[in-house]
């Protein structure tokens, strides 16, 4: 039997989508809620793709459903499908209408606070009816996203070796140390250097842990280990209200600090870090364009981390990031 006569004729779309949402929830109870259908007709669209395909997609499990090798391979090319048919409306609705749209983004907090809100910024100005869903997370979970079709590009600092993925570097990105203006901690102290904060009360990320980053490289040139965090946080609103009220000292990009909306009592001290050694960069998938409103983000992007100040610019102690 031919695949026109086999599938081609009476695969559905529909059937499709149904059991994307399955995989997403775990669940056909969970699918047919989001789907706002009864349960018997998410089971009845599963059996006629089973039927349709004559291998099983789904096991059928206590506690849900968990997809099979067969089922996995699907779903993540029925992704590819609907992630095909999504940029071809969008396509449409651009040149029919040149800045509607919407630019899926994956990015960590960070990055989103400095490189990829200034960027939205001038995209949004140029274009009043263009949208934006940005993701956040870890940079390992949020270039799954760009796997799964759910985001159009990702930016994030990372290193990738995927051959379905293409990387475009955009900067070293260097980490500041900040402190509350109000520190009685930094006060006490005339001159600080880089030794002088191996006790402090620090805010570290669990990424300012790794082995190669510049915290550690940055000590170890000194002959210090690497400093103990009191407070480990990847979240830069909690950095920034314990900087207001406590004596801690802590790191963040300096994207963040001079594009990002930074409290005023956040201060700069003048201690050399090195920049990070893998590159902020965009990651797509290889071979697929982007749609167009995408792509004007995506040189905004570019646009905005050119701006950027060469390594060596520094920030004197005591002055604002901006």
């Amino acid at each position: 039997m031919s695949w026109t006569d086999r599938i081609g004729g009476r695969l559905k779309p529909r059937d499709l989508h149904i059991l994307l949402t399955v995989a997403e929830a775990g669940s056909m109870t969970k699918a047919a809620e989001q789907l706002a259908v009864l349960p018997p007709v998410v089971s009845k669209a599963i059996a006629g793709l089973e039927g349709t395909l004559g291998v099983r997609l789904l096991d059928r499990l206590p506690g849900g459903v968990e997809l099979t090798p067969h089922g996995r391979a699907l779903v993540r090319r029925g992704r590819a499908v609907f992630d095909e048919l999504r940029q071809a409306t969008t396509e449409m609705a651009f040149l029919s209408n040149p800045g509607v749209g919407t630019v899926r983004i994956a990015c960590s907090e960070a990055i989103a606070a400095g490189l990829v809100a200034e960027a939205m910024d001038q995209v949004a100005r140029r274009y009043p009816r263009a949208s934006f869903d940005v993701q956040q997370g870890p940079a390992a979970t949020i270039l799954r996203t760009r796997h799964e079709r759910r985001a159009d590009l990702v930016v994030a600092r990372i290193a990738s070796t995927d051959p379905e993925i293409t990387l475009e570097p955009l900067l070293h990105d260097r980490l500041l140390v900040v402190y509350g203006a109000g520190s009685s901690w930094v006060a006490r102290r005339r001159r600080l250097s880089l030794a002088d904060l191996a006790d402090a009360p620090w805010i570290l990320s669990s990424t300012e842990f790794v082995s190669d980053g510049p915290v550690r490289r940055a000590f170890a040139a000194i002959g210090q280990p690497m400093p103990v965090a009191r407070v480990v946080t990847g979240s830069l609103a909690l950095r920034y209200r314990l900087l207001r009220s406590g004596d801690f000292v802590s790191l963040m990009p300096e994207t963040a600090l001079r594009l990002g909306a930074v409290p005023p009592h956040v201060r700069v001290l003048p201690v050399e870090m090195p920049p990070w050694a893998v590159p902020t960069a965009v990651a797509t998938l290889k071979g697929r364009t982007l749609p167009p409103l995408a792509e004007l983000f995506m040189g905004a992007v570019r646009e905005v981390a050119g701006r950027m100040p060469a390594p060596e610019s520094k920030l004197g102690v005591g002055s604002s990031p901006s």
